[in-house]
């Protein structure tokens, strides 16, 4: 176990630089800069603000002198957002990002594996080919035209709740059913393609020729076995959630970290962009290694160990 921890430790770091490093270069490749729109200012103000920034040294002293100072953790501050750094706009923003999330993640998590059970289990039957034609609503309507359908039906016609903003439980209601749609039909689709898988399997066979009870069957032995492909998305997917909420955000006008990373690119704000990438980058790698190490939680056959010849 530690020796794989090291290793995928290692991995991480050095897929962290790569990603650092082609961002950084690409992003200055681009003809501007962060204050290419500010044409009010006079040029003698606007080269003391990059020379202030250190913005007219050599592209590889800013890309030493960020690397330093990302080691000491400090992502920078914002061109764009006066007196604000970066660690203080992912700090304030990404719980909002978060929260919205996970909310969004348990739904999906939640309706998609049962759904795909009861398809299982139900196969060629009504519930199943009703369970699939949810499934293919969900993965063909897009997140922003679910949300506008929410927003015109649940607020403006029958007014049960806020259109948009951000503050209380009802407030998030929309936007997480919004983001959860998609991996909710996704999820359910593949928990019905591994269940069904698991099902045909010889020891299924065997278990209940002995006679196992099937809710045993199911419940002890199938599942166990089906949810492992679920685990395996299920780290991309929350990263992916959490991390592609912008749309979304936009739509409910919700303060989260999303709507600064796309505005940060308009803005060629160096930073922000940097820095979310960064963080973004340690987050989905950060959960693909605890779901590696969930493998071996719920299949004891799975070791972590490096195989040897």
């Amino acid at each position: 176990m530690l020796d794989f921890l090291v290793r995928r430790l290692l991995s991480a770091i050095l897929a962290i630089w790569v990603v650092i490093t082609v961002t950084f270069f690409v992003m200055h490749a681009i003809p501007g800069g962060p204050f290419q729109r500010d044409k009010v200012l006079p040029p003698a103000i606007k080269e003391n603000i990059e020379a202030r920034y250190k913005l007219n040294d050599p592209l590889l002293v800013q890309y030493k002198d960020y690397l330093l100072n990302l080691l000491k953790g400090d992502l920078g501050p914002s061109f764009k957002y006066r007196g604000q750094t970066v660690n203080g706009i992912i700090s304030r923003r990404f719980p909002v990002s978060l929260q919205l999330g996970l909310v969004a993640f348990a739904i999906a998590l939640t309706l998609g594996v049962s759904a795909g059970i009861m398809a299982a289990l139900n196969q060629g039957n009504f519930l199943d080919y009703l369970t699939m034609s949810f499934s293919t609503l969900g993965v063909a309507i897009p997140s922003f035209i679910l949300g506008t359908l929410l927003m015109l039906i649940l607020s403006y016609k029958l007014g049960l709740l806020p259109a948009a903003t951000w503050g209380t439980p009802l407030h998030i209601i929309m936007p997480a059913i919004s983001l959860s749609a998609l991996p909710t039909a996704y999820i359910a689709r593949l928990t019905r393609s591994s269940m069904l898988d698991v099902l045909n399997q010889d020891y299924m066979k065997t278990a209940k020729a002995k006679g196992l009870p099937k809710r045993r069957v199911v419940w002890i032995h199938a599942i166990k076995n089906a949810i492992i492909p679920v685990l395996t998305y299920s780290g991309p997917l929350l990263a992916g959630i959490i991390t592609g909420t912008f749309v979304v955000e936009n739509i409910f006008a919700v303060p989260g970290l999303g709507k600064h990373f796309v505005t940060s690119i308009y803005n060629r704000d160096y930073t922000v962009i940097l820095g979310m990438t960064v963080f973004y980058s340690i987050f989905l790698i950060g959960l693909n290694m605890l779901v590696d190490i969930a493998y071996s939680l719920f299949d004891p056959r799975i070791k972590l160990t490096e195989r040897k010849e």
